[in-house]
């Protein structure tokens, strides 16, 4: 691909508004989660103390729920106006996927000198199309001030208890 194409297409991603775009948002993050879900478990049993070793049936049931719920989320997005408590969960989560990047990602491979699974798309994909779809949301008026904020925040509360749960779950259900 060449320079002028990318920023050809650069381009007509900035013309493009929030609603038209945001099923980049689980397209991207369904790339991201198969990454994890290939790799992560085995990485998980041999980086000590940052991570405890997660089964891999129950690490890839935990994925594909969350997974799920980010198609659920960004359809009832879609098909609500401007700032919906939908849209609002959607940003949380995108901007969580934001976070994500840096830790634990990023963190995690610079400590444990060791390539965490999910850097790759968490850098290359996660980073430019989250950021692209954080800025357009406030710019064009889809979630807005402390509000966007608070979901943030309680997007990053829910995922941290979601987590575990699906762990919990995923070890009785046998996986």
């Amino acid at each position: 691909m060449s320079f002028l194409t990318l920023d050809l297409l650069i381009r007509d991603l900035r013309s493009l508004d929030f609603r038209e775009i945001e099923w980049l948002f689980p397209f991207v993050l369904t790339l991201h989660n198969a990454e994890e879900a290939i790799w992560l478990p085995e990485w998980s049993k041999r980086v000590g103390s940052w991570f405890r070793p997660v089964a891999p049936g129950v690490f890839r049931f935990a994925v594909v729920v969350v997974t799920l719920l980010v198609y659920v989320l960004t359809w009832l997005s879609a098909n609500s106006g401007k700032q919906s408590v939908w849209t609002y969960l959607v940003f949380g989560s995108i901007a969580v996927a934001l976070v994500n990047v840096l830790i634990p990602h990023l963190a995690a491979t610079i400590v444990q000198r060791s390539y965490m699974p999910g850097v790759a798309t968490a850098v290359l994909l996660n980073l430019p199309v989250m950021s692209l779809l954080v800025v357009l949301a406030v710019r064009e008026g889809y979630v807005s001030g402390w509000k966007s904020v608070a979901y943030f925040l309680a997007v990053t509360g829910v995922s941290a208890a979601l987590i575990p749960a699906l762990f919990k779950l995923g070890n009785k259900l046998g996986f």
